[in-house]
């Protein structure tokens, strides 16, 4: 499985998933500039992604407790997602994803 990344930089990488892990894993996994601090358990915010508009229905709607983190980083939008909360299937084969400033490991990236 396939997922296109945007860093922060505005680089596209094309990186390959594992049906069942989650998309912050690959990610972090591939060394792409994202903290991922909390390793997937919903406490941080700090593996924020943006998913491509073409992708938001597939990937679904947010649950409430990860609205609520969310709301803690200042560069949300409406298609913002925490990657740790999107688990790669076949159905999410070829997801566009751009990384979040507010997820790099040194902010001023």
């Amino acid at each position: 499985m396939k997922i296109h990344v945007t860093d922060q930089s505005g680089t596209e990488h094309e990186l390959e998933g594992l049906e069942g892990w989650r998309v912050m894993e690959v990610i972090r996994d591939w060394g792409l500039n994202i903290k991922a601090e909390c390793g997937g358990a919903m406490s941080c915010a700090t593996c924020h992604v943006y998913v491509d508009d073409a992708w938001m229905d597939t990937v679904g709607a947010p649950s409430d407790e990860e609205e609520d983190m969310l709301d803690s980083v200042g560069d949300v939008r409406a298609n913002s997602r925490l990657s740790c909360q999107i688990l790669m299937s076949d159905d999410l084969d070829g997801l566009k994803v751009t990384l979040a400033q507010s997820a790099a490991k040194d902010e001023a990236a």
